[in-house]
């Protein structure tokens, strides 16, 4: 007696694509749907979540078809791993045999074991000889003595006998989807009360009320919702893919930039010695950890980008696939856990325009301190001064005494509300009286180097002063009393 090969039911899973060779296309096809069998899915080591839903998970496992949805209180949820993309699959009440059978797979697994004229088959009825023939009516593999039986038998007598060899030219074969309610019963039907297929004992008995029919004659309805929810996937795709291309044409000008202010750097610091070479090798550390810091934060986005557009492509390649080569019992059974994965994908949120930007500058006319005991110049910029973003601190803006010195402070800031952390900046402040606006107060303005701006005035007599502050030419007015 041979052994039957147990290869186990094909479960899909939804995971990443891969990216396969060229070598064996059905099988890539399979491998890029994250469909594993389900010996293979049941010798990983299983992990506990806690699911606050209180019902089934909602994962891309989804469960079985033919498994009733059961509310259930807080509990602990099994879940493992996918093999192929690492994502997390929580495993319905019935384990991993409860997972949705990806038929398609196992269509192509069976047609390449038969490609290979039957090596490793037996035959489906006596299980003990090599399989020779498949009968095409009763999609069943034979050896010689059951095909010869199967001839004379009067019922099977007309029936299509195919060599395996003549099956290379075949794109789909398979066997009846029988029901498991109902083993000898095929699944032909379809409850659209419990959406889901079911045989003719199902009809007659469970869902003797519900409205069935022949999935020949609902497949229309229900692949049309696929096809429009595909519609609406599909241009995600696009958008994530010009996003990527302004990720990498941003990093592109990040790198120039950097080029070009590290040769500015360099020729700045030519007719110095160690001080001015000491204070070129500190900016050009600087300028390689602003870089750093840029290309690790468009490299972060574009891995989330390119995870996200690898789950898009593959739900529309799996969908597509199933749209075109399944049958229609096969896209109604495996519809669920379609639908639930392009759903979750739509609702996906993502930035299309990079998170950073190239502006990186070089100063060499800014005052940076001593090194060495000499005076240097020179300093990297990546901030611009925003004056809507400029705040004013003091009690003097809004009251000062007459003949007395008045002071506030001008915090300068960039357009993300950050300190600017350095002088340099064009500020300007003008104290004039009301009543005399042809005799405005002396101020005095200085530069604190970290971003900030001591003014100081001395208002000459009682009255109302209006405070001009000007940065980069625009003002904010504020009204002091004295």
């Amino acid at each position: 007696m041979k052994a039957k090969p147990d290869l186990g039911p094909t479960v899909s899973l939804m995971g990443s694509e891969n990216q396969p060779g060229p070598e064996n296309a059905r099988t890539q096809r399979a491998a890029s749907r994250s469909s594993v069998c389900t010996t293979c899915l049941e010798q990983l080591e299983p992990f506990s979540v806690v699911d606050i839903r209180g019902g089934e998970s909602d994962t891309s496992s989804e469960g079985s078809v033919f498994q009733e949805l059961k509310p259930r209180a807080l509990q602990p949820q099994i879940g493992i791993l996918c093999p192929v993309c690492d994502a997390q699959v929580d495993l319905p009440m019935g384990g991993v045999k409860a997972l949705t059978i990806d038929h398609l797979a196992m269509n192509d697994v069976m047609l390449e074991s038969l490609r290979g004229e039957g090596q490793g088959l037996v035959c489906d009825l006596c299980s003990d000889r090599e399989v020779e023939k498949r009968c095409q009516t009763c999609k069943a593999n034979l050896c010689r003595f059951c095909c010869q039986a199967h001839r004379r038998q009067k019922k099977t007598t007309y029936h299509t006998m195919v060599d395996l060899k003549d099956l290379k030219g075949y794109s789909q074969i398979g066997k009846p989807i029988l029901c498991p309610a109902h083993p000898a019963e095929e699944l032909r039907l379809f409850c659209e009360l419990c959406d889901r297929p079911v045989c003719r004992d199902c009809v007659v008995g469970e869902h003797r009320e519900h409205p069935c029919d022949f999935t020949s004659n609902v497949i229309h309805k229900h692949g049309d919702s696929v096809r429009e929810l595909l519609r609406g996937t599909q241009p995600h795709v696009e958008a994530l893919e010009e996003a990527l291309a302004q990720i990498k044409g941003t990093n592109s000008a990040v790198q120039e930039r950097v080029k070009a202010v590290a040769a500015d750097i360099r020729t700045f610091s030519e007719g110095y010695i160690k001080a001015i070479e000491e204070h070129r090798d500190k900016l050009l550390k600087q300028l390689e950890d602003i870089r750093v810091q840029k290309e690790n934060s468009l490299q972060l986005q574009k891995a989330q980008l390119e995870q996200l557009l690898a789950d898009m492509r593959t739900g529309v390649e799996f969908t597509e696939h199933l749209l075109t080569s399944g049958s229609d019992l096969e896209i109604l059974i495996t519809k669920g856990v379609v639908v639930e994965r392009l759903t979750k994908l739509n609702k996906v949120e993502y930035s299309a325009h990079p998170g950073v930007n190239e502006k990186i500058s070089f100063s060499p006319k800014e005052k940076a301190g001593l090194c060495r005991g000499y005076e240097v110049y020179g300093a990297i910029n990546t901030k611009e001064v925003d004056p809507a973003k400029c705040v004013l601190q003091g009690e003097d803006l809004h009251r000062a005494r007459e003949k007395q010195p008045a002071s506030f402070i001008v915090l300068c800031k960039d357009a993300t509300g950050e300190s600017m952390g350095r002088g340099g900046d064009n500020v300007q402040v003008t104290v004039i009286p009301n009543d005399k606006k042809d005799s405005p107060v002396k101020t005095m303005v200085h530069d604190n180097k970290d971003g900030t701006y001591y003014v100081s005035y001395t208002p000459k007599e009682p009255g109302t002063y209006t405070v001009l502050v000007c940065v980069k030419e625009q003002h904010v007015q504020i009204r002091s009393q004295a």
